[in-house]
């Protein structure tokens, strides 16, 4: 969870927010300057009184404030669940006898590593239940979401995504690849506010090297390498053997041409022209094909697009059940 992309976003559908807050510029300085001390345990207790503060004189949060608070709520306990169920298989009766973190020293790394990412998202989890308070949606059933994409079937494209840490990890990069264009998606707003974008900005940087660090994983085992190594061949296919980066619209993701296509990932929004696709080579309105005699292909690598939210929630539903109420 990023706060700094969700208080702007409330400031979307409340415009005196910061002033709820605090002065604007004051608010976040103080989120800076804590960021380096404050501890995740102590997190959601800091933003319950930030938000208590803010609207303490009303009766409840007001409606739209809730909506934005609780579809990242939703958000968090996708990708929580998610990594949670894969390193604790034999808790939800799937077998183990498979590739998914087991066998050998590369393994153990990436379970830890999984593990920490774990922690994390279930510490989003308590601090946007703490911000929420009594006004935080029930709490999903690990069952309501189907990490196969067959939205509710468990027979998606991905169905044999806990016992195969090839099709693990390329859900794992759709996430968060649709994550970090959902984040960029959001920038605008924060243009008029410096201290916030510098800290956004930051934090996108490192939702991007996550992004990175999966995809050149992910090219490690496509290539028979266990963990990540410097010197890999170019990859043949950027499904399954990914560069470090987008390239294009990467051959349409992970799974490109089934029933719950991850394409919508790396295409383009709602609207091309605010939310073109993976493979815009245009930028501040020049073809950097035409100016510099570069490929497409690194045009494309050299910027990431922004992704919006409608669009963002469209790929979402595919991963819970259909009569889910969850990304609607």
């Amino acid at each position: 969870m990023d706060l700094f992309q969700l208080i702007s976003d409330i400031e979307k559908v409340d415009p005196e927010v910061y002033e709820r807050f605090d002065s604007r510029r004051r608010v976040f300085k103080h989120f800076n300057k804590m960021g380096k001390a404050l501890s995740a345990a102590a997190l959601p207790g800091m933003v319950s009184g930030l938000f208590s503060k803010a609207y303490g004189q009303t009766s409840a949060l007001p409606t739209d404030v809730v909506n934005v608070l609780n579809l990242a709520l939703s958000l968090e306990y996708l990708e929580y669940y998610f990594y949670d169920t894969a390193l604790r298989r034999p808790t939800y009766g799937l077998p183990t006898s498979a590739t998914l973190l087991t066998g050998g020293t590369a393994a153990t790394g990436e379970q830890q590593g999984i593990t920490l990412i774990r922690n994390d998202e279930e510490g989003h989890i308590k601090t946007l239940r703490a911000a929420l308070g009594s006004a935080a949606i029930a709490e999903p059933a690990r069952t309501l979401f189907d990490y196969s994409g067959g939205k509710g079937a468990f027979n998606g494209p991905f169905k044999d995504v806990f016992t195969n840490s090839a099709t693990f990890y390329a859900v794992a990069q759709s996430f968060v690849d649709t994550g970090v264009r959902a984040y960029k998606g959001g920038a605008p707003t924060l243009f008029n506010n410096k201290d916030l974008l510098e800290a956004a900005l930051n934090i996108h940087s490192v939702e991007a090297r996550h992004s990175s660090h999966l995809r050149t994983l992910r090219r490690g085992k496509a290539a028979g390498v266990e963990a990540p190594a410097s010197a890999q061949a170019v990859p043949g296919s950027l499904n399954t053997a990914p560069k470090s980066w987008i390239s294009g619209n990467d051959n349409g993701g992970a799974s490109p041409n089934t029933s719950v296509s991850t394409t919508p990932i790396y295409g383009a929004g709602a609207s091309a022209t605010d939310y073109p696709a993976e493979n815009n080579v245009v930028q501040a309105g020049r073809t950097i094909t035409t100016d510099s005699g570069i490929s497409a292909a690194a045009a494309s690598e050299a910027f990431d697009e922004p992704l919006d939210a409608a669009t963002v929630k469209t790929i979402a539903r595919n991963f819970v059940a259909a009569s889910s109420t969850l990304f609607t």
